[in-house]
């Protein structure tokens, strides 16, 4: 950890410093601006719109009548922009003096269908979405709810190229696959840090509240290398919600799981606060979620397993002066999760039980600063992330079973941007910076003679730079990672282009190369249950890292009709894996006999192909519509022997990867306040293991059916005395019942064998205050 502590001491250093510095450049000059919000079509005025001075940290939302209020203003030309979710964006510029009042109001025209707005998954800094160098896609508040969506897991699935699966049908272990790959194939980050670590990835889906959510920026593909060379698949960046505000929430949530006495409640709330002079600011919130276990065919064993957890959090900041902010965030989950029989007895009382107890600590600060004429940027952060867990994966009433998990994850690092009026041929942005990823791994079995110890050092830099204008942008870029596990630094390159030949059409291609290190991944950290037996993953020897090459091409189109606001998409994506990692029976027991091992190894490479094909419509403010399907095939190089059963064939099909799958979401809203919503997900027919237990005799590969997963949501809102406003809302899950039939049965079953939607057909009811 010496060298943590080095790094860890250089960056708070710096931003210690740079907070000084930019300090001596802010001064009380009595400038003030204030006005109102109104919907342009309705004359109402617009609670929680946010009011930013452009080029500054300057920022506040308004009030619940409105009205905002900005004092002590930079002097000199600003420009004032007001953006809000379901609306477009309008500002105005005005030239700000010493000890003069301004008013400035707005009237936003609305949107239903998000045509653009800032993102900072493509490069690393903020960029309008139509210009950045690279396809982002986003889900926002309004995606979670209008889905019902209580935590990530379940609203990731609403975006094109993104499908999350359940693995595990004792304990619900989830995982996000983009573009058909696994899911440690891709990055999650919080708040643009990797600080998910392997450990959390196991059920850190589930973990993730959408109340501390403000929106998930989603790039496919290698194109964000410089977040880390591993983002093969692609980034899931979760953006938490800032105080803009002074309001209050609370909502609860009951699901009636497979329309039965199994139910899932889930309670939030939310406050924040900001100061006066919109300074400073508050967010705090907290989710309780308590879900029974759920029986789908009456075998006395769950195939949903229950969950009790809570979940609190907050972020705060403090802006220290016009041009720079500090942040701090902290969340922390207490979760216990049990799946398997006899739920009410101890675990080691049961024929099957997968448990869990998690406590998980997460934070961050960050300082981010930038030069009064706005062509310096900087920002230093450190991130750090502690789990333990409690565990037992056992079967027929095994004592030795139990084991413990602990895993601490630091991340520090800095960058610095300069921006070029011309640099060679076109405006340019420099960007450069260093990163260092610690993670201290240490898992135990108490009752076998079996231990993991991990500890991975990752120092890694990149420089890229991005020249664009209206038409043109080229980004060029590479990362270093000199990863503790590979004996030399691992350079991945990176190449963007984007031509717009009007405002309304882009163009672009990506080449992006990356690697994965052998090391534990988040399924080294479940033990599934086949047959009777805990089933163990080792890494083979000489283990050495998977290589990638990534590929796509892109065309983004929108334009509007009068009322009608129109954006289609189409892509096209290659990934080529060199040294595949794969997994294959061995044959060797473990665990006094008790667990079957299976082994990690270099396979010979696999690619992944296809296209991805999205739409979305709004039509004024009564219909809105948006749907994507990917078409794809995902094939090893050379067939894998995936069984030790010498009559069991080899397949070059990737398992759990199908070659069609897709989502919709509509939204209609024939009445002020009353909104119909419908949602879904397809999934095609795809290739995946059924291992030898209650459900066969031997080793399979089973071809499965296809699912439609729809859901429908009314809703209805209105006011309360204006003192708070209600919304109230009823749904059906999984309308057509579209769900898993052939489960295995009993304590030999295996519990790997799940596919398909991850509720039956349930009824949703809920309701929510807002403040």
């Amino acid at each position: 950890m010496k060298t943590t502590h080095i790094f860890a001491t250089v960056v708070a250093t710096l931003m210690v410093s740079m907070s000084g510095h930019t300090y001596a450049q802010s001064r009380k000059t009595d400038a003030s601006v204030s006005g109102h919000v109104i919907d342009a079509k309705t004359g109402e005025h617009l609670p929680y719109v946010t009011v930013m001075i452009g080029g500054t940290q300057i920022g506040i939302q308004t009030s619940s009548s409105g009205h905002y209020s900005i004092r002590n203003l930079p002097l000199g030309k600003h420009e004032i922009i007001a953006t809000s979710i379901g609306y477009k964006d309008a500002s105005v510029t005005l030239e700000f003096k010493a000890g003069q009042s301004y008013e400035a109001n707005f009237s936003l025209e609305r949107e239903n269908l998000s045509l653009d707005g800032v993102v900072v998954s493509a490069t690393r800094n903020h960029s309008s979405r139509k210009e950045a160098p690279a396809l982002v896609n986003v889900i926002d508040s309004r995606i979670f709810a209008t889905t019902s969506s209580p935590t990530l897991a379940e609203g990731l699935t609403f975006q094109p190229g993104v499908r999350v699966e359940n693995d595990c049908q004792n304990c619900g272990f989830t995982q996000a696959r983009i573009n058909g790959l696994d899911g440690h194939y891709s990055q999650v980050l919080i708040d643009s840090r990797p600080v998910f670590s392997a450990l959390a990835g196991v059920y850190g889906l589930e973990q993730i509240p959408s109340s501390m959510i403000d929106r998930v920026e989603v790039v496919r593909g290698g194109g964000s290398a410089l977040f880390g060379a591993s983002a093969i698949g692609g980034t899931i960046n979760i953006i938490t919600k800032e105080a803009m505000s002074s309001s209050a929430g609370i909502s609860h949530d009951l699901t009636s799981i497979g329309v039965s006495g199994a139910l899932d409640n889930n309670t939030s709330l939310n406050a924040s606060m900001v100061t006066d002079d919109g300074r400073g600011g508050l967010f705090v919130f907290g989710q309780k979620r308590l879900r029974d276990g759920y029986d789908a065919d009456g075998d006395g064993f769950t195939d949903i397993p229950m969950i009790n957890s809570i979940t609190v959090g907050t972020r705060g900041h403090l802006r220290v002066n016009t041009f720079s902010k500090i942040r701090l965030e902290y969340h922390g989950t207490k979760e216990f999760r049990r799946g398997g029989d006899r739920l009410d007895l101890p675990a080691h009382e049961a024929l099957i039980a997968e448990q869990t107890e998690h406590t998980n600590n997460s934070g961050s600060l960050s300082y981010d600063g930038q030069s009064q004429d706005g062509r310096q940027i900087w920002n230093a952060y450190a991130s750090a992330q502690h789990i333990r867990r409690s565990s037992y994966y056992g079967t027929g009433k095994d004592p030795n079973a139990y084991g413990k998990t602990t895993d601490l994850t630091a991340v520090f690092g800095g960058q610095y941007s300069y921006k070029f009026d011309c640099l060679l041929f076109m405006p340019a942005q420099l960007t450069a910076g260093l990163e260092y990823n610690y993670d201290d791994l240490n898992d135990v079995s108490f009752g076998y003679d079996y231990k993991t110890s991990q500890k991975v050092r990752i120092f890694g830099s990149y420089l890229q730079n991005e020249w664009k204008n209206a038409r043109w942008s080229l980004l060029a870029g590479v990362r270093m990672d000199k990863h503790s596990l590979i004996s030399r630094p691992v350079l991945s390159p990176r190449v963007n282009i984007r031509y717009s030949p009007f405002r309304d059409l882009s163009f672009r291609a990506i080449y992006a190369g990356g690697f994965r290190a052998p090391q534990a991944f988040d399924e080294d950290l479940h033990i599934s249950v086949a047959g009777g037996k805990r089933i163990r993953i080792r890494l083979a020897d000489n283990l050495k890292e998977e290589r990638s090459h990534s590929f796509s091409t892109s065309a983004d189109w929108y334009h509007t009709f009068g009322t009608v606001s129109l954006n289609l998409m189409a892509e096209g994506f290659l990934t080529v894996l060199k040294d595949t990692y794969a997994l294959r029976e061995t044959g060797e027991k473990a665990d006094g006999g008790k667990s079957n091992i299976m082994e990690r190894y270099n396979g010979s490479g696999a690619k992944v192909y296809g296209c991805t094909l999205e739409g979305r419509l709004a039509v004024a403010d009564e219909l809105s519509l948006q749907a994507g399907v990917t078409l794809q095939r995902s094939r090893y190089d050379i067939a894998q022997k995936w069984s030790d059963d010498p009559d069991v064939a080899s397949t070059r099909e990737l398992f759990r990867s199908p070659d069609c799958y897709g989502y919709m979401v509509a939204s209609y809203s024939p009445l002020r306040n009353f909104d119909i919503d419908l949602s879904g997900t397809y999934t095609g027919s795809m290739l995946t293991q059924h291992m030898a237990g209650s459900g066969t005799k031997v080793d399979v590969a089973v071809r499965t059916p296809s699912f439609w997963d729809m859901g429908c949501k009314i809703s209805y809102g209105f006011s309360v005395l204006d003192i708070c406003r209600l919304k109230l809302h009823a749904g059906i899950k999984n309308i057509l019942n579209a769900y898993q039939k052939d489960f295995d049965k009993g304590e030999n079953r295996d519990s790997g064998y799940i596919y398909g939607p991850s509720l039956p057909r349930s009824l949703v009811f809920g309701a929510g205050l807002s403040f």
